[in-house]
This record gives structure tokens, sequence and C-alpha cells, in this order.
């Protein structure tokens, strides 16, 4: 594909951020409000969607059907519409909806725009907190009601210091849960249930690992985007390539990540 012009790029950009506040204002219509219930998407356990999750994307691909009817979508909910243009849009319009149900300010939105290479420019949007997070484009930076900053991962530092994250503390497999927790042994703290907010919080500097495994690529590819443009490292356990998620390794630094993934291979 060639490389994006400046409008293009503008235009990109501008788009995702509409999507954000479009998302932001579906989602935060049903935030602890009394009777939010939720359908389970799987039998065997409880996999939950709420009429938010729907309307949030719902309203994001409208937009983008008037913006950018070009593009392919993947989303969460409503699954792939294909396009011409060699870019899609992947979307998550509630990540962590467990912690939705739960009032909980944890969950996020994530947009991101990817080409045939994998993710080119992300947002993570936390609504309620009023944050957002962008990644791409030259771009790294966060906004909130607080203070609107560059985004810079932490400096390299011993996995004896390290804190780690992850959304459930099974972590995947019984075999995937056993590596995660022999590599947060090793680190100074862990903390569970953050979902795609951890990815946040390792872009803007204040912890070092998130590890995951049984990932889609609509949780991963607005992640990707953000740690990345903010210095940091986002690949399988192996250090390959993972924009359709699976088992996920983010880092702070190349240096962090190397010894967290001798660690998880065993």
């Amino acid at each position: 594909m060639a490389a994006l012009s400046e409008q293009v790029r503008a235009e990109l950009i501008a788009v995702a951020h509409e999507l954000a506040d479009a998302a932001r204002s579906a989602t935060l219509e049903h935030f602890r409000t009394a009777g939010l219930t939720a359908d389970t998407k799987e039998t065997d356990r409880f996999d939950p969607v709420t009429v938010a999750d729907r309307l949030s994307e719902q309203r994001m691909r409208e937009i983008l059907a008037r913006r950018r009817p070009q593009d392919g979508i993947l989303g969460e909910e409503m699954g792939r519409q294909a396009g011409e243009s060699g870019l899609t849009w992947v979307l998550d319009p509630i990540d962590g909806t467990r912690s939705y149900l739960c009032g909980t300010p944890t969950w996020g939105v994530l947009i991101s725009v990817a080409d045939e290479t994998g993710p080119i420019f992300g947002l993570i949007d936390q609504p309620y907190i009023g944050e957002r997070f962008e990644g791409g484009f030259g771009r790294a930076g966060m906004t909130g009601p607080h203070w609107s900053r560059a985004l810079k991962t932490r400096a390299p530092r011993p996995l004896s210091d390290c804190i780690i994250m992850s959304t459930f503390p099974e972590v995947g497999t019984a075999e995937e849960g056993a590596a995660f927790h022999r590599l947060a042994k090793q680190c100074r703290l862990t903390r569970y249930g953050t979902d795609c907010y951890a990815y946040a919080l390792l872009a803007a500097g204040h912890i070092d690992l998130v590890v995951e495994a049984g990932l889609q690529a609509y949780d991963v590819q607005a992640p990707i985007a953000v740690i990345e443009a903010a210095g940091g490292l986002m690949t399988d356990w192996t250090g390959a390539p993972c924009p359709q998620g699976g088992r996920v390794l983010a880092a702070s630094s190349p240096e962090v990540h190397a010894a967290a993934r001798a660690v998880l291979a065993g």
C-alpha cells in the first residue's frame, strides 16, 4: 500500500476521534443505570454483551458509512465488513463489559485503523473518566479532565522492580496461567481487572508489563498502536507480531520485554 498523504492521515485521526466521541456518548447513556442487564454470547461461560455494546458499535459504523465508506470494518459485535481502500477500522465498542456491568471505570472503547501490516493509528478511550490515549502517525499523547500529556513508557528496570497487570488471574489455559504466575512472582507488584486501561497505563509510564492470552484482533490493535507510539513493545509471547491477538506481551521497553519473554518461555 502506498504511503498515506498528510491530508489522509489528518482525516483518519479526525474520524477516529469522531468515532470515540460517539462511542463515549453511547456508552454513558447506559453506564451505572438501574436495571442494566446483559446477554451472554457463550453457553459454557458468562461472556456478556449489553445494549450499550451494540449501540456504541452501531453509532461508530454509521459515522464510517458517511465519512469513510471505502474502508473495511472489523467490530466485536457486528463482525467484518469488506472495504476497497486497503484500510480497516477495528472496533471494540466496550472492552471490559464485565467491568462496565459492575460500574467500575476501567473499561474502555478501542478504535484503530489498520493496513495490511497491522494497526497504524489507535485510540484507547475511557468515557466515564474522560481520558483518551492516542498513538500513531507521529503522535503519542493523552488528554483528560486534569491534564494533557505526551505518552512515554517507563525506562527499563529489573523484573524485581516491575509492575505487571492482567485482566484475569486465570490468564487463559492452565499452562498459560502457570507461565504468567511464574513471571508475576518475579515482579514487585501484580494487579488484575483493569481491561484495556492497563495498556493505557503502560503507555503513560505507570506500569511495566501487561500479559494476557486468548485475545482477539479488536482487543489488541488499538493498544499496539498506542504503546508502540509511546516507546513500548507489544508482541505475542514469542516476540512475533500479534495484530490478530492470542497470547500478548506488552512491555515498557525492549529490555523488559526480553526478560519477561524468557520467563514465559520457561
